[in-house]
């Protein structure tokens, strides 16, 4: 590990590595990863270098303490824009770029207005997009474009040396359930954070981090960027795109570049086993990709182990795939295993939905993935009405303190008193200071299991269903929903007395009227068998149509809101539908 118990900022780390390291080839991004010649590298010198001429350059418009919005691709400019933000002791703001819908384009103004942003940094090729947002959106900022190889700075200069608890960068929240919200998080949030990383997922020396995760993504910026920066490991970077066009990319990315921790949500998982021919695992070598993470979104055990199975050629065992769970509002890491086969726990399904875990008689049930220990992080799991603390064994919502939890959220009085320093109900000893996740799940043996988000939990004639689980299942059973994205959602009945199950899934090719029917049924059949339930309503959509946040994550608020408005196109749909829910919509619409 690292010793960054010393360090009180992130600035003393990065011109100490630059000063004792500076020829280490610390980053690479790669636009090919199946040609590592196509990489662009960058030493700790260059990118010391770099961030001061990039922080004399903010210095000029900005003042100590203003925020900076970070709209880039995975390139070098976006690692010198961070480091000349710590440098100048301004604070990076990363966002994902405003693009060409209108979803996206809200979010990146809704960050740049409650940031209140001074400046604006991009790359060259993004430089005339960025530059025509900021002026539709009369952000009167300064748009720049990093210099990522100067010249030695033309006057001498002192990088800025923040306090421990000063704020070094917001983290936005991705707005899967909620507004985006801007984490304050520290120089001590993200130097505890990056030690424990180190700490709790080794990789050898020499090895680097990357993937191709966006970097205005907490598993992105704390887990591939920030935290081997600070560590002393390399960084390899290729686009989302990249991977998602072509998902033996990243598995290329690993093996070429050397990658002993890389990190992605299980869908990614899901589109290698999907997208990577047979042929594409020849000539892979994935025996020393140690830290294989699966995180930020729930894990499936049946994703894991067939991941691992179809790898195995590659050299790739069981014991790498590593389930973790993290979240912006800890900085990253909050819980995970190393260095084992994942534990899993089979629980009776009917006993799940009642919030109690109780294992299944026959083995087989709901298969709950073991994220592990909390890290340097105290866990609880309470009753979310009443906020009292459970017992093991028991579902409830997830609950964390400790010095990788951020201070709040930025300008936001009301949502930071509703997350933050929260008290346990009826425990006169609780000291507080917990923080709220909005996810649900139980501690087994000191081991923390994610079942699902509190407000995406559906209650269906009296039972309590994931979501997930149901997407999940569909595409294990149907083929043609294979490398496709879906939402399960419950929507009120006409007479408010209860709820309908809807299911709205992708395909993957566009059928004839009759095959599109066939497929419903068998949706149909699959829901009742696997769950016991009705699907009140299937709509099967075109490649695209299920609406996913910058992350990937599902935004099933805004699916919900939108077939209750009627307001979407379906290749084939049948069942109940309704368009009397106007207010449903113009709030999910906010719920970006």
């Amino acid at each position: 590990m690292a010793d960054l118990s010393g360090a009180t900022n992130v600035v003393e780390i990065l011109t100490e590595n630059a000063r004792t390291r500076g020829d280490y080839p610390v980053l690479a991004i790669v636009p090919d990863p199946s040609d590592p010649a196509t990489a662009q590298w960058a030493t700790n010198e260059q990118l010391d270098r770099a961030a001061r001429v990039c922080a004399q350059e903010l210095l000029r418009t900005c003042r100590t303490g203003d925020r900076v919005l970070l709209l880039h691709p995975n390139s070098v400019e976006f690692v010198v824009s961070l480091l000349g933000c710590f440098y100048a002791g301004l604070v990076p703001v990363p966002s994902s770029m405003p693009g060409r819908y209108q979803q996206d384009q809200r979010r990146v103004r809704g960050i740049a207005r409650d940031a209140a942003v001074s400046c604006v940094l991009t790359s060259p090729d993004e430089y005339a997009e960025v530059s025509t947002w900021a002026r539709t959106e009369n952000l009167d900022v300064p748009v720049l474009v990093p210099d990522t190889d100067p010249a030695a700075p033309a006057e001498p200069f002192t990088p800025h040396l923040a306090a421990p608890d000063d704020l070094a960068l917001l983290q936005y929240t991705s707005g899967s359930t909620s507004d985006p919200k801007g984490s304050i998080t520290t120089h001590r949030n993200l130097l505890v954070n990056a030690g424990n990383i180190d700490t709790y997922l080794p990789v050898r020396e020499g090895q680097r981090y990357g993937g191709w995760l966006p970097n205005y993504h907490d598993m992105g910026l704390m887990g591939h960027i920030l935290t081997p920066l600070l560590t002393g490991h390399g960084i390899a970077l290729m686009t989302p795109t990249a991977f998602l066009r072509r998902p033996r990319a990243w598995l290329e990315l690993v093996d070429h570049f050397d990658i002993g921790l890389s990190a992605a949500p299980n869908f990614a998982f899901e589109l290698c086993l999907t997208r990577v021919p047979d042929e594409g695992i020849e000539n892979l070598d994935l025996s020393r990709w140690e830290q294989t993470i699966s995180g930020s979104e729930p894990v499936k055990a049946s994703v894991v182990e067939a991941f691992a199975e179809r790898f195995a050629p590659t050299g790739l065992v069981l014991e790498q795939c590593t389930p973790c769970y993290g979240m912006a509002e800890s900085t990253l890491l909050i819980s995970t295993t190393s260095g084992r086969i994942p534990v899993v726990l089979h629980c009776d399904a009917t006993e799940l939905e009642q919030g109690r875990v109780v294992p299944a008689a026959d083995g087989t049930g709901r298969a709950l993935v073991s994220c592990g220990e909390p890290r340097d992080l105290d866990a609880a799991v309470v009753d979310p009405a009443t906020g009292r603390a459970l017992p093991s064994g028991s579902v409830g919502e997830i609950w964390l303190r400790g010095p990788s939890v951020v201070a709040g959220y930025w300008l936001n009085e009301e949502a930071t008193a509703a997350t933050f320093d929260q008290h346990i109900t009826g425990d006169d000893s609780d000291s507080g200071g917990w923080m709220r996740t909005g996810d649900l799940g139980t501690l087994v043996g000191g081991e923390l299991y994610v079942t699902g988000r509190l407000k995406e939990m559906m209650i269906v004639r009296g039972r309590n269903i994931y979501p997930h689980d149901i997407e999940h299942e569909l595409r294990q059973h149907h083929e043609e929903l294979s490398d496709t994205f879906g939402a399960a959602v419950a929507v009120p009945t006409p007479d408010g007395e209860g709820e309908h199950l809807v299911v709205m899934h992708e395909v993957r090719r566009r059928g004839t009227d009759e095959e599109l029917a066939r497929l419903a049924a068998r949706i149909r059949n699959t829901v009742a068998r696997e769950f016991g339930l009705r699907a009140d309503s299937v709509m099967l959509m075109r490649r695209g149509a299920v609406r996913r946040t910058t992350s990937g994550k599902i935004q099933r608020s805004v699916m919900r809101a939108l077939y209750t408005a009627g307001e979407l196109e379906p290749l084939w749909s049948d069942g109940y539908r309704t368009a009397t829910a106007e207010p449903a919509l113009a709030a999910a619409r906010a719920d970006r």
